[in-house]
């Protein structure tokens, strides 16, 4: 079995839990090495591959399903998948705490397997009003997909209480408190 442990972080998108994330990995205190996951979407030009996600086509994608090569996988949007490796998880659990950023489906189905070596932490924002001017603010996504991402984050909220822990990020500096003490907590308590 892995010695390190797992910090599962989801929310709907533009709720800041990537921002967490690497406010939690730069604490070192904590030894989080982020699991990186793989997707079908198309890659963003400030974004690597191996470093972000891997980043694979859907046939490639289609082929791990079929190999069994996920600990978890989603279509998280109509064609668009993304997913959890099991031997990329593997080999960090090894030595380190993993911090898995990745959406709410995935995230239920890690703790699922992961148990009482998973802490579970859903980022939610402070109102639907909020996310949206988020998602705009960030200029990331078209129209569409940020209507997409509106309805998806509707149900997304929904899932809430399958999660150990709830944070609201309506103040930064306050969530980052928040989830640190919660992850130093469960590191050196369980």
């Amino acid at each position: 079995m892995s010695k390190g442990k797992c910090i599962i972080l989801c929310a709907p998108s533009g709720s800041g839990k990537t921002t967490l994330a690497k406010y939690l990995l730069d604490q070192n205190d904590l030894n989080l090495i982020f699991s990186i996951s793989a997707t079908t979407r198309k890659i963003r030009k400030d974004e690597e591959n191996g470093k972000d996600y891997y980043f694979f086509n859907n046939e490639e994608f289609i082929e791990k399903i079929d190999n069994e090569d996920f600990l978890e996988y989603e279509e998280v949007y109509n064609g668009v998948f993304y997913g959890t490796l099991k031997n990329s998880a593997k080999d960090l659990l090894v030595e380190h705490n993993v911090i898995f950023d990745i959406d709410v489906e995935g995230g239920i189905k890690l703790k699922r397997i992961y148990k009482e070596d998973a802490l579970s932490i859903f980022v939610k924002p402070p109102s639907i009003n909020e996310l949206k001017n988020r998602l705009y603010s960030r200029n990331k996504d078209s129209k569409e997909s940020i209507n997409i991402r509106l309805s998806k984050a509707q149900l997304e909220l929904l899932k809430e209480k399958d999660f150990d822990e709830i944070i609201i990020n309506d103040n930064l500096k306050s969530a980052k408190t928040q989830i640190y003490n919660l992850v130093r907590e469960f590191l050196n308590n369980s």
